[in-house]
C-alpha cells in the first residue's frame, strides 16, 4: 500500500528529472561573451566575475567565455550589438557609447554635462530612466539585465593644460564612434577623429592625434601617459554606464531558474565592477589621481566656473540630441538628477 501511494510521487519525480535534463540538453556547451576590454580593466573585470559567478552558481551548466578586445566583430565595437542581435554573440558587458547607433536613448548618457557626479549616474541607471532604456533595447530583441560601469569620461592631451574651450581649439582628438562626440567637440573647437580603441594609443604615441578622452581607469591600465598624454582635465563631461545583456533567443532557452542565476550573477559582478571603475576616484579616496600624478600625469580639476564654459559651450549640442534622443527622457534624467 506504501509503494503504490509513493507512486505518483516517484513517477513525477522522474517526470521532472526528464524535463530538467532534456532542458539542459538544449544549453550550449559555451555561451561566447563580448567586451571591448578585457581584465585588468575594471570592464573586463566585471565580465569575467559573471561568467564566474554563473559558473559556479549553476555548478558549471551553464559556461560563459569572455572574448575582449571586439574580437567577435574583429575588432570593431559598434558591430557588437548587432552581432548579439543576430546571434553571432550569446552575451555582452557593452558599452552604451558603442551599442547607441542602434538603441538612440542610449546617447542620454553622452549629452554633454548631464551628469556632474556619480550619484547623478546612478539615479538614472537605477531608476525609471533605467527602466525605459532597458525596454528600449528589449524591442531590439536583446534582454538587458543589469548595469555596470566604464566610468566618466576626462579629457587628455599631449601639448597643454586644458582649462577653457579654447585650449582645445585645433587639437586632433581621438573619439568613439558616434556622431555625437563629433558633434561634441567641433563645438569645442577641436578636430575629432573616430577610431576604435585598438587604433588610438598607436596613433596617440605616434602624434598622428593630440588627444583623447576616457575613464582614468582606462588611462591607468593603459599607461597613457607613456603613449604622451601628460596633461589630464577631470571634466566629467559625459559617462559611460555598461550593461549586461543577452541574446533573446538565448535568454528564452534558460529555465526560469536558470535565468534568476544569470540575473543575480549581474547584479554582482555590476557592483563589483562599479566599485574598481569609481575606486580611488571619490571624495573619500583619491588614491588613483595621487598614483597617477607620481607617474608624471599633470591633472587639472575645473572649478565651476572653468566647467561652465565648456557647458555653455556644447549646449546647442545638448539641445540637438536632446531632440534626437526624446525630449521626454532627457526631461525625466534632469529631473531624476535633479531629485538625487
Amino acid at each position: 500500500m506504501n509503494f503504490l501511494k509513493s507512486l505518483p510521487a516517484l513517477v513525477v519525480g522522474a517526470a521532472l528529472a526528464l524535463s530538467a535534463s532534456a532542458h539542459a540538453a538544449d544549453y550550449k556547451g559555451e555561451y561566447k561573451v563580448s567586451t571591448v576590454l578585457g581584465k585588468p580593466f575594471p570592464w573586463g573585470e566585471a565580465a569575467e566575475k559573471w561568467a564566474a559567478l554563473v559558473s559556479e552558481r549553476t555548478d558549471g551548466r551553464i559556461n560563459m567565455k569572455v572574448y575582449p578586445n571586439a574580437q567577435l566583430v574583429a575588432g570593431d565595437q559598434t558591430k557588437e550589438f548587432t552581432a548579439m542581435r543576430q546571434g553571432i554573440i550569446d552575451m555582452a558587458v557593452g558599452s552604451t557609447i558603442n551599442w547607441s547607433p542602434q538603441v538612440k536613448e542610449l546617447n542620454l548618457f553622452s549629452l554633454p554635462f548631464l551628469m556632474p557626479d556619480f550619484a547623478s549616474m546612478d539615479a538614472l541607471t537605477q531608476g525609471p530612466v533605467g527602466e525605459k532604456i532597458f525596454d528600449a533595447i528589449r524591442k531590439q530583441g536583446i534582454e538587458p539585465i543589469g548595469w555596470a560601469e566604464n566610468g566618466f569620461r576626462e579629457v587628455t592631451n599631449s601639448k597643454h593644460p586644458i582649462t577653457s574651450p579654447a585650449d582645445l581649439d585645433g587639437l586632433k582628438m581621438r573619439v568613439v564612434g558616434s556622431p555625437l562626440y563629433n558633434d561634441i567637440f567641433t563645438a569645442l573647437g577641436a578636430n575629432p577623429t573616430q577610431m576604435s580603441w585598438a587604433d588610438a594609443k598607436p596613433a596617440l604615441t605616434t602624434g598622428a592625434v593630440d588627444g583623447q578622452e576616457n575613464p582614468l581607469t582606462v588611462y591607468d591600465v593603459a599607461q597613457m601617459e607613456t603613449a604622451g598624454q601628460t596633461y589630464v582635465t577631470l571634466w566629467h563631461y559625459v559617462a559611460d554606464p555598461l550593461i549586461f545583456a543577452v541574446n533573446k533567443r538565448v535568454w528564452g532557452s534558460f529555465s526560469d531558474d536558470d535565468k534568476a542565476i544569470v540575473k543575480k550573477a549581474a547584479d554582482d559582478a555590476g557592483a563589483y565592477g562599479i566599485g574598481l571603475a569609481r575606486k580611488g576616484m571619490t571624495e573619500d579616496d583619491q588614491s588613483l589621481i595621487k598614483a597617477l600624478e607620481a607617474r608624471g600625469a599633470k591633472i587639472t580639476t575645473l572649478t565651476d566656473e572653468q566647467r561652465q564654459k565648456f557647458v555653455d559651450a556644447t549646449r546647442d549640442v545638448y539641445n540637438k540630441w536632446k531632440d534626437r534622443i526624446g525630449a521626454d527622457l532627457v526631461d525625466m534624467a534632469e529631473k531624476s538628477i535633479s531629485e538625487r
